[in-house]
C-alpha cells in the first residue's frame, strides 16, 4: 500500500470489517486512515467508495471534491497498478459511470482475487446496475481462491448467498447464506440474503421465523437495519397483517428520528405503496377481522416531505421512483410533475458520455415514473400501456427483485382496474407458477375471478390464500 504506515494499515483494515459488516463505524475508520497517511491511495480510495454507496448525490459530490484534490497531489506513476485500477475505478464512478467502475472492479477481481475491497464495492455496484448475473459470478468466480479459514470467507458466501438468490438459484443460496450466517452471526448482508431467498419462493412463515430469531443480530447497529425490517413488514403484509406491518414502519422505517437518507426513504415508500396497490385505508387485521383505524394518509404527508426536503437532482433513477411513489401517495402530483420534467430537462441538455444513470433514466426510470403517475390520476390502461412493454427490462435500473416487484405490481393492479383481463390473467398465471404459496398471488387472482363473474374460483382461491396466511408466526419484535 503506497504511502501508507503501519498505523494506517491498522484502520484500513479495521474500515474493510466494519464495511463488510455493514456498521456504522465505517466511515470514522476510513478517515483516521488517511489522517495517519494523508498520502496513502488506499485510504483515499476507500473513503471516496463510502461516498458513492449510500447513493447520495450530495456526498458523491463531496468525494469528488476530496479525490480530486488527492489526484491532483499525486503522482499515480510512482504507485501500484492495482491501486491505479482502484484509481480508475473510483474515477469512473465519480464521474458517473458505474458500469467501467464494476467492469474495472472486476479486473481487480480477476487478478488479485483476494481484494476484499474490489469484490464488495463491486458487488454493491452489480446490484445498483441490476445485474444478477454479475451479483452471482463477480464473486463466485473468486471464492476457489480462498482458504475456508480466511477471516472473511464467510462474508464472501453472504455476498455470493445473495447473487445466488437474485440469479434464481433459491435453493442454492439459502444454503450458502445460512453457511454464511453460521460463520458470522452478525452478517446482516448474509442474513439479508436468506431473507431474500425465503422471500421469492414465498416461505414468509419461514422468514419472519429466521428474522425473529436473529433479532438482536441484525435489528441495530448497522446501515442494513432499515432494510431487513423493511423485509419482515413485507412478510407481515403476505399474512394480511396490516396493522402490524404499519407498526414496524413508524417504529423503524420512518418516524421524526429518521436519518433522511435515501436508501431508508425507498424502504419506507415501496412499503406504503404496496399498501395504497391494495387500496388499504385502515390497517386490518385479516386473522382477527379487527380494524386497526389507522390513517395511512398521514404516513405519506410525512414521507413526500423527507423526499421533498431533499431537492435530488438527477443522480440515480431508482431513488426518483420511490419518491414519485411518496408524492403520488400523498396526492401530490404537481410535485410529482416536476420531478418528471426536471429528469426531461436533465436527459435533453445532455450529460457527457459514460453516465449510467442517463439511460436508466431515459429507459426505465421515466416510462415507470409516468405510469405511477397514470395510475395515481386512475388512468390505469395508460400505466399498463407504459410498464407492460418494460417487464424484462427492469432490473436495468438497478435493485433487487423483491424490490422492483413494487413495479411489477402496479402493472398487475392497474391490469385489474383497467379491466385487462387478458394481462390480468398471463401475470397471475406467472406469479402463482413461480410463488404458488403467495397469499396476494392468489387474493388477486379472486378479484380477477370475481370481474370475470366466476364466484365460485374466487371463492376457492380466497380461502387458499387464508389458509397460506394463516400458517404464518405472527411475532413483531420493533
Amino acid at each position: 500500500m503506497t504511502y501508507t504506515d503501519a498505523d494506517a494499515v491498522r484502520h484500513y483494515e479495521t474500515a474493510l470489517d466494519h464495511l463488510l459488516f455493514f456498521r456504522e463505524q465505517v466511515g470514522d475508520e476510513a478517515v483516521a486512515a488517511v489522517r495517519a497517511s494523508p498520502r496513502s491511495v488506499m485510504a483515499h480510495v476507500l473513503t471516496a467508495y463510502l461516498g458513492l454507496l449510500g447513493t447520495e448525490e450530495s456526498d458523491a459530490a463531496g468525494a469528488r471534491r476530496s479525490f480530486d484534490g488527492f489526484l491532483r497531489e499525486t503522482d499515480l506513476a510512482a504507485v501500484t497498478p492495482r491501486e491505479r485500477m482502484h484509481v480508475a475505478a473510483v474515477s469512473s464512478w465519480l464521474a458517473g459511470d458505474l458500469h467501467r467502475a464494476g467492469r474495472v472492479l472486476g479486473e481487480i477481481g480477476v487478478a488479485h482475487p483476494h481484494d476484499a475491497l474490489a469484490l464488495a464495492v463491486g458487488h454493491q455496484i452489480d446490484f445498483f446496475t441490476g445485474n444478477a448475473e454479475l451479483l452471482r459470478d463477480r464473486v463466485g468466480g473468486a471464492l476457489s481462491a480462498w482458504g475456508e479459514d480466511d477471516p472473511h470467507y464467510g462474508h464472501l458466501l453472504g455476498m455470493y448467498a445473495f447473487g445466488l438468490e437474485e440469479a434464481g438459484h433459491y435453493g442454492r443460496s439459502e444454503q450458502v447464506g445460512l453457511e454464511a450466517v453460521e460463520r458470522n452471526p452478525r452478517d446482516v448482508w448474509g442474513i439479508h440474503a436468506v431473507v431474500h431467498a425465503y422471500e421469492m419462493q414465498g416461505r414468509f412463515a419461514d422468514g419472519i421465523r429466521y428474522l425473529d430469531d436473529r433479532t438482536g443480530d441484525w435489528s441495530e447497529g448497522n446501515y442494513l437495519r432499515v432494510h431487513n425490517w423493511w423485509h419482515y413488514a413485507l412478510y407481515q403484509l403476505e399474512t394480511g397483517r396490516t396493522d402490524r406491518a404499519l407498526e414496524i414502519y413508524d417504529a423503524a422505517l420512518h418516524h421524526e428520528g429518521s436519518a433522511g437518507l435515501a436508501m431508508e426513504l425507498l424502504d419506507a415508500a415501496a412499503l406504503l405503496w404496496r399498501l395504497h396497490l391494495a387500496g388499504t385505508d385502515a390497517g386490518t387485521d385479516s386473522r382477527a377481522g379487527t380494524g386497526t383505524d389507522t390513517d395511512i394518509g398521514g404516513r405519506w404527508a410525512a414521507l413526500a416531505d423527507a423526499w421533498a426536503g431533499r431537492r435530488d437532482g438527477a443522480y440515480y433513477a431508482f431513488n426518483d421512483v420511490h419518491a414519485v411513489m411518496a408524492y403520488v401517495g400523498a396526492g401530490r402530483i404537481p410535485e410529482a410533475e416536476r420531478l418528471v420534467r426536471d429528469r426531461e430537462d436533465w436527459l435533453r441538455a445532455g450529460t457527457g458520455p459514460g453516465v449510467s444513470n442517463a439511460a436508466m433514466t431515459a429507459d426505465v426510470g421515466l416510462p415507470v415514473i409516468r405510469a405511477l403517475l397514470a395510475y395515481g390520476r386512475g388512468r390505469y390502461g395508460e400505466a399498463v400501456d407504459l410498464l407492460l412493454p418494460l417487464r424484462y427490462r427492469l432490473h436495468t435500473f438497478g435493485g433487487s427483485h423483491a424490490q422492483r416487484d413494487a413495479v411489477q405490481r402496479t402493472l398487475l393492479e392497474a391490469a385489474l382496474r383497467a379491466g385487462r383481463a387478458d394481462v390480468a390473467r398471463t401475470l397471475l398465471s406467472e406469479r402463482t407458477g413461480l410463488r404458488p404459496v403467495s397469499p396476494y398471488n392468489w387474493r388477486a387472482r379472486a378479484r380477477l375471478a370475481d370481474h370475470l363473474g366466476d364466484p365460485e374460483r374466487a371463492a376457492s382461491d380466497r380461502r387458499r390464500a387464508d389458509a397460506q396466511a394463516s400458517a404464518a408466526p405472527g411475532t413483531v419484535r420493533t
